[in-house]
């Protein structure tokens, strides 16, 4: 970003807590989650929970009241630490826009990385892009090509939107945040929380030594069914893992499940 002078202009530090935008000394050392888990600040918990318990309620109205008119949609995780270069990104990038081809508005956390590259493709293709913000204390903002964003204060809120919404979930290379989301998703699939339906990952080679842990430690000590495994899909074709959305939501809509 440059001034009129030309010279680097300085991007002054900021934080989104929902509506609020603040900036430099007004941005507190603590997030909304940080106060409402973190039981050093027990001593809140009788005089302030309960306004939380209403900011919270706000949140989820915002969130319902914004994307209950979406179009089929399809949400898509990956690292924000990706460099736009990357084989992962390149990938998003080319599923977003397959995506929107195929009618699906796709859903990022609406960061860098692969969130942006996934947001750009689905854009440039003329679909919907949303992207699903959370206050960090590393703030990172709403990327250029989301068409809707929407700040959260509170992960579980973003979570219920990501689920709430989607038709299938697509998960790129990522770290801890990526791997919450996968497990998340599988986790509601497999004990009936939500109607059945695809968590495909992309990138074989990211996401082997997973599945190989999970078939050798999991599977074999009856940690998980055999039939758990189908619910995870593998692939490196976008048009494959598209195809198994549209298949996916087609059969759900024969049977007036969505």
């Amino acid at each position: 970003m440059t001034d009129s002078a030309g010279g680097r202009r300085r991007v002054p530090q900021e934080r989104h807590r929902g509506a609020v935008t603040l900036r430099r000394e007004s941005i507190p050392p603590s997030t909304a989650d940080e106060k409402l888990l973190d039981s050093h600040h027990r001593s809140e918990w009788k005089t302030k929970d309960a306004w939380r318990a209403l900011r919270i309620l706000s949140e989820f109205v915002e969130g319902f009241d914004t994307l209950a008119d979406l179009p089929p949609a399809v949400s898509v995780f990956g690292s924000a630490r990706s460099a736009p270069d990357s084989p992962e990104c390149e990938m998003a990038a080319d599923l977003g826009a397959a995506l929107a081809e195929a009618g699906f508005a796709v859903i990022t956390g609406g960061g860098p990385g692969v969130m942006e590259a996934a947001n750009r493709g689905a854009t440039e293709a003329g679909g919907m892009s949303v992207g699903l913000g959370i206050e960090l204390p590393f703030e990172q903002g709403l990327n250029d090509w989301v068409d809707i964003g929407i700040d959260f204060r509170y992960f579980f809120v973003r979570k219920t939107m990501f689920v709430k919404y989607a038709q299938a979930f697509v998960v790129l290379p990522g770290g801890f945040g990526t791997l919450d989301e996968l497990f998340e998703a599988i986790t509601l699939v497999q004990t009936r929380k939500v109607t059945r339906f695809p968590v495909i990952l992309m990138g074989s080679e990211y996401w082997s030594g997973l599945l190989d842990w999970i078939k050798q430690r999991l599977l074999t000590d009856g940690k998980v069914s055999p039939e758990d495994l189908d619910l995870i899909l593998l692939t490196d074709d976008v048009a494959e893992a598209v195809q198994m959305i549209v298949k996916a939501d087609a059969a759900a809509s024969g049977t007036g499940k969505r």
